[in-house]
């Protein structure tokens, strides 16, 4: 799987020992927001410090990239359990701010 590309608004998050890619693309943004709820009540949120560890689990999971189909949902939030809140808030960070900012 190629890196995540920076100036495509990807991030990068580690599951299973592979990294998987992950981009807000129109559909997966759709599909999360379909999920969770406006896309900016969800910033609030995550500024606000009221992110749930699901909600952080759907908006990765929406938007992995390539996602291989032996990959679990499960297996998304036992690696943001695994890795900590704060390993993993510089991809969330990456998909917040094109969530605000778009492409």
């Amino acid at each position: 799987m190629s890196a995540a590309n920076a100036l495509r608004g990807e991030a990068a998050l580690r599951v299973g020992g592979c990294t998987l890619v992950l981009r807000p693309s129109f559909a997966a943004l759709v599909a999360a927001e379909e999920e969770l709820g406006p896309l900016f009540a969800l910033v609030e949120r995550a500024a606000d410090g009221r992110l749930g560890l699901g909600e952080l689990a759907a908006l990765f999971w929406h938007c992995i990239r390539d996602r291989d189909a032996g990959m679990t949902r499960e297996a998304v939030g036992e690696a943001l359990v695994e890795q900590g809140l704060a390993a993993v808030t510089p991809a969330l960070r990456v998909l917040l701010g094109q969530i605000l900012q778009g492409q």
